[in-house]
């Protein structure tokens, strides 16, 4: 039988024979999204997250899962969208998790990184005041206003509907101007120290 034979490698996920050119071409372009996308998403992961390390974990799940369904994914275009859908998805449900409900605050804080970027301190001061949202509140705010998605993208990525994600908004907002000083608040500007 004169007829060549086609090298086939498993799929590491499915155990599905592929043939090596189709599977190594399959992790040629994932790992190049993953290289050009990484940074990225990850800083949306702690936007939602609020740690380091839970950051690392959300982004890790959600490209293994993205990595599962790499052949599905027909519009390349839309990967970024369909990763922050893993991720918010992921993260809504580590917070219905029992074990994530014992979890208690304590007065003993982990060392905390060092951030080499310019901060005026406002953005850090803000952030704090954001962690003290409810998650859905906290990923409206940061698909919003972080992320720069439309009212109408957020409700896709969260599976929710436009009008849920208005009240979720407002209702942050409002949240947000109870708890922080009005120093940070953009609209709001110190007089002079003669006028006072």
């Amino acid at each position: 039988m004169g007829g060549e034979s086609v090298t086939s490698t498993p799929d590491v996920v499915t155990g599905e024979a592929l043939p090596h050119g189709r599977q190594s071409s399959r992790d040629d372009e994932f790992s190049s999204y993953m290289a050009a996308r990484q940074a990225a998403l990850l800083r949306t992961a702690y936007l939602l997250t609020g740690e380091r390390g839970a950051a690392e974990d959300l982004l890790q799940t959600a490209l293994a899962k993205l990595y599962l369904s790499w052949d599905k994914v027909r519009d390349r275009g839309a990967l970024d969208g369909y990763v922050r859908r893993i991720m918010v998805n992921e993260h809504n449900s580590l917070w219905r998790r029992a074990w994530k409900r014992r979890e208690h605050a304590t007065d003993d804080l982990p060392d905390q990184p060092v951030h080499d970027e310019y901060d005026d301190g406002l953005g850090a001061a803000l952030w704090s005041y954001l962690q003290t949202l409810p998650p859905k509140q906290r990923t409206v705010l940061v698909l919003r206003y972080y992320e720069d998605l439309s009212e109408a993208e957020i409700a896709d990525v969260m599976g929710i509907s436009t009008g849920t994600v208005k009240s979720q908004a407002s209702r942050a907002l409002a949240g947000l101007r109870e708890r922080a000083p009005r120093s940070l608040d953009p609209r709001h500007t110190d007089p002079p120290e003669e006028e006072r």
